[in-house]
């Protein structure tokens, strides 16, 4: 009996990674979120309403706290959306130094709500957050979710 070679699956179209800039001003935080939802559609992204929704509720965030904190040394911030077969990522980056403690420590703290907010809803969605030092000096804050 003759085996066959299997046929390497081709990527799903919708997998990629985009990135795009917006001034660090309250504007862009609708702007970013509405970029985001548009992308999903736009790539057929196969993911489910409640992790949109907490994947927008992140994007919202993220955004917000760079426009609040850190517009001074940054006047522009970036989103990346990453979408791999089986999960989607997104990252906002700024260039301020200053790494937020909300994602590390526990919700006793005052302040830094909204990071605690993305931490519970990447862990309820079944993923996970992390905030990261730029080669600039800057930072980057992610989710990944999972499809």
């Amino acid at each position: 009996m003759e085996s066959r070679g299997s046929v390497p699956a081709r990527p799903p179209s919708y997998e990629g990674v985009w990135r795009f800039t917006a001034p660090a001003v309250d504007a862009s935080v609708p702007q970013a979120r509405h970029a985001v939802r548009d992308l999903l559609n736009r790539q057929g992204v196969p993911v489910r309403d409640d992790i949109v929704q907490g994947l927008l509720l992140i994007v919202s965030e993220l955004v917000t706290n760079a426009v609040r904190h850190a517009a001074l040394l940054s006047p522009q911030v970036a989103v990346e959306v990453a979408i791999g077969a089986e999960w989607i990522r997104v990252a906002v980056e700024d260039n301020h130094p200053y790494r937020p403690k909300a994602l590390e420590t526990d919700s006793g703290q005052t302040g830094g709500r909204g990071l605690l907010l993305v931490r519970e809803v990447t862990r309820e969605a079944g993923g996970t957050c992390d905030v990261e030092h730029t080669a600039t000096g800057g930072k980057i804050i992610w989710a990944a979710l999972p499809l």
